[in-house]
């Protein structure tokens, strides 16, 4: 485990890194050829593109946390920094996007004067989209190896700044095809509405893991098929799955042949947990709860195969769930 954490921050680090040099040349570059041109669209991208600087920066400082060992105080470790720090990710986005609108929609409700941008404008998105074309897809890929929910939402991001930017193009070809400034505007008004947006998107994912939910059916059931591939191992309940930074953290309760002693049985959930481990990968913990077969307790929370596809979490026995 703490061999996976290591080589994860590794690739978080080099991630970060290429992210933070890549969109700060593309924030200076954007930003520098709005304000000579008189685009506030091309402005507008240039902003989206420092606030993944600071993200960038963000995820370095998380790579650090994510590294360290788990100790008194943090007994599960500091994966949860990771997610922490994506939701914080898309507050900030979210406002970066509301500051553009208002600042759009002042000069298209009050009517401002708006010079035509010039080609600068255009030739800094044209490099912005081919700079963010190559970021996300390293982002995605690094993501992918470290399996970071993080990394994948910097992709996501960046993926959305393509096509940000590739509006903020037609809005700026319009613009000077019509010779009329006031396109811009209207053009960073739909950019802020997209990067509020895909804010919003990586909000809810974050809160899912945040809140220990949004854990497929499917790999409920995988879980239920590797229980059930044991012989001896039987009626698996109260199953409850959460990720931490992209690992899987199992609960899970077995029943046994209520004649088989400590040891015994003991060995059973040790293959319980060998089978579900070869099903399904990035394990965090895996906590199994042996249980007499035929055990009348009432059971509370989790999931059960009856209750899998047919009701949430229930706490009545499986055999009651119907």
């Amino acid at each position: 485990m703490k061999h996976n954490l290591d080589q994860k921050a590794r690739i978080i680090k080099i991630a970060s890194l290429t992210a933070l040099f890549g969109n700060t040349v593309l924030a200076v570059v954007k930003i520098g050829a709005g304000i000579y041109a008189g685009s506030l669209a091309v402005i507008g991208d240039g902003i989206d593109s420092s606030m993944d600087v600071l993200i960038a920066i963000m995820s370095l400082v998380v790579a650090r946390i994510i590294a360290r060992p788990a100790d008194a105080s943090h007994p599960w470790g500091h994966g949860r920094a990771e997610t922490v720090a994506t939701a914080l990710l898309s507050f900030i986005l979210f406002f970066a996007g509301a500051q553009l609108i208002l600042n759009s929609g002042r000069d298209i409700i009050f009517g401002a004067e708006r010079e035509v941008p010039s080609l600068p404008a255009l030739i800094a998105t044209l490099v912005s989209i081919a700079g963010k074309l190559l970021l996300a897809w390293s982002q995605y890929m690094f993501g992918k190896k470290a399996h970071s929910p993080m990394l994948k939402a910097n992709a996501k991001n960046m993926t959305a700044d393509v096509l940000l930017s590739a509006g903020v193009l037609l809005g700026l070809g319009l613009s000077m095809f019509f010779n009329i400034g006031v396109i811009d505007s209207w053009a960073a008004l739909l950019v802020g509405l997209w990067v509020m947006k895909s804010a919003i998107g990586i909000f809810i994912e974050a809160n899912s893991e945040l809140m220990d939910g949004g854990s497929d059916k499917v790999f409920y059931q995988t879980v239920f098929d590797a229980v059930n591939s044991v012989d001896e191992a039987g009626r698996p309940h109260r199953v409850r799955m959460r990720r931490i930074a992209g690992l899987w953290d199992i609960d899970i309760d077995i029943e046994v042949p209520p004649h088989k002693t400590i040891t015994e049985a003991h060995w059973i959930a040790r293959k319980v947990e060998s089978a579900i481990k070869e099903r399904i990968e990035n394990i965090y913990d895996i906590m199994i709860h042996v249980e007499p077969a035929g055990n009348l307790e009432n059971e509370g929370f989790g999931l059960c195969e009856k209750s899998l596809h047919s009701t949430p979490a229930t706490n009545r026995r499986p055999d009651e769930a119907k």
